[in-house]
């Protein structure tokens, strides 16, 4: 079954009886939670769509239905059975599920066994598989064909990352003058330049996508097919995760290729920082800490401090300032950075606490300083979610000076604790950290510019010469407390920005 000569399925219910004055909104992505996570990404799609429908959206959700994506746990129904795909193959088939979340989120799925009943989601541990270009190629292709399927068509197709990069193409070119296809809009969100999407150009005919839109200011890419440009080139709105971010992946450092692409959409991408959910991350009501605190009364942080330093066999004495990290051990994390300035930060008057894992170099760089002054350094070669909740709380400063970040959480979290970053100047984290001021009255953390050494250095010992500065130190904790990172704020941004497109 083609688009052009689509009959209603006697398995679809209507879904056509909706608020004429709601902006629909289809947020259309390759994982999200709860169902699938590798990143943030699906943190995200959990996210926003609940804090859409507050304001008034009638947003809804597609994902893959991959493997682990339980039929019984999340009480799967079928939508739509056996809707033909129209592939550059043939038509394929799949069948279109739906759960509806307590959020009353309601999310779709598009369940075909031949490209998502695997055990990961975008590959193995040897690498990616081998038709990551037909699995998404068909996905994008399926997403439109359920519109009239379920009689449900957006305004908007919020798009996210290369997974989702053929949408517009289509929407360009097979479905341009269709309707009411060519009245959608598209804005499509880019979470991590690195990841493309790049194959071979001889899979271009599989997508049905002509050869003529394989040009260098379409499709091509150094002779490849580049699924993330086609996002890029084809969308009418492109998004990113910050404001800073957005400026730098139109340079030559964090573009991968595509800052001249970027360069020629400026007017049309736009930085929205992600938020962080208060109520999984807030130290007035959260019971895996020992003392609860607020922005008023946060001289309780202390008993997490107590309990966190009691934990990694630590000296606990309030006069010393823990510095906590929370972090893949890697260099996209800072950690050659850490690695240059450790001798000198452990000969400090500090106590340090690292949790998580990464590169094997760093695991053993870490053992080795951890061997010679194990009464200020305890390290923690493991994920474990109770203890990041404690170390957010009980640290009084948190590290994070990452070579980039789009975006970041943690030092969002970090902040709502009373825990003061550190931060290079870079991406989310240039966005949401203001450097504190000379005069100490403005700013919420410490931040440095130049990915140096010496900089992390200078910058750590401004940090703990303010810490012993008891009135400006409390009131810094204070303003960084004070930060709304939620996902409201988020929120109310995205439906600015889809205003303005559906306006255009």
């Amino acid at each position: 079954m083609s688009i052009f000569n689509w009959k209603p399925n006697p398995f679809s219910r209507s879904l056509n009886a909706h608020d004429p004055s709601k902006k629909r909104v289809l947020l259309v992505a390759s994982e999200g939670m709860p169902f699938m996570k590798t990143g943030g990404l699906a943190h995200v799609v959990s996210y926003l769509p609940s804090a859409l429908l507050k304001l008034g959206c009638d947003v809804r959700v597609v994902l893959p239905c991959y493997r682990a994506v339980s039929s019984e746990k999340y009480k799967l129904k079928a939508e739509v059975r056996d809707l033909a795909v129209p592939m550059g193959m043939g038509d394929l088939h799949t069948d279109i599920l739906s759960t509806q979340l307590d959020t009353h989120l309601t999310v779709y799925f598009v369940h075909n066994d031949r490209y998502f009943d695997r055990d990961g989601f975008y590959g193995t541990p040897e690498g990616d598989y081998h038709d990551n270009a037909e699995r998404f190629a068909f996905f994008s292709r399926a997403v439109l064909e359920m519109f009239k399927a379920l009689d449900w068509f957006p305004h908007i197709l919020h798009l996210n990352d290369w997974q989702t990069g053929l949408i517009p193409a289509y929407l360009k070119t097979l479905y341009r003058e269709i309707p009411p296809y060519e009245r959608i809009r598209t804005l499509f969100s880019i979470h991590n330049m690195a990841y493309q999407g790049l194959f071979p150009k001889y899979v271009l005919p599989m997508t049905g996508i002509p050869w003529e839109e394989f040009r260098t200011d379409r499709l091509e890419f150094y002779d490849q097919v580049n699924y993330l440009k086609a996002g890029l080139v084809y969308s009418d709105v492109l998004c990113t995760v910050s404001q800073t971010y957005a400026q730098e992946i139109q340079t030559e450092e964090f573009g991968h290729g595509l800052q001249g692409v970027l360069k020629n959409r400026s007017a049309d991408l736009h930085g929205i920082l992600n938020g962080i959910d208060y109520s999984e991350w807030n130290p007035a009501t959260d019971k895996g800490i020992p003392a609860q605190y607020t922005m008023k009364n946060h001289h309780h942080k202390i008993e997490s401090k107590r309990k966190l330093v009691g934990e990694q066999n630590l000296e606990f004495n309030p006069q010393i300032p823990v510095i906590g990290i929370v972090s893949r051990l890697t260099d996209q994390n800072g950690f050659d950075l850490i690695a240059d300035v450790m001798k000198e930060l452990l000969e400090m008057d500090v106590q340090v606490v690292v949790m998580g894992t990464g590169e094997s170099r760093y695991h053993g760089l870490l053992q080795e300083w951890q061997g010679r002054v194990p009464k200020k350094l305890a390290i923690n070669l493991k994920v474990d979610p109770r203890l990041a909740r404690l170390l957010y709380a009980g640290s009084d400063l948190f590290l994070m000076p990452s070579r980039f970040e789009p975006c970041g959480m943690r030092q969002m979290i970090a902040m709502k604790y009373g825990t003061v970053p550190v931060v290079r100047k870079t991406g989310g984290l240039s966005d949401s950290v203001e450097n504190l001021s000379p005069d100490g009255l403005k700013g919420t953390g410490f931040v440095f510019d130049q990915y140096r050494s010496d900089a992390l250095l200078g910058t750590l010992r401004r940090a703990l010469e303010a810490y012993h500065q008891s009135k400006l130190w409390s009131d810094l904790v204070e303003r960084a407390m004070r930060q709304d990172f939620s996902w409201d704020a988020t929120g109310r941004k995205y439906m600015e920005l889809y205003g303005t497109m559906t306006r255009a």
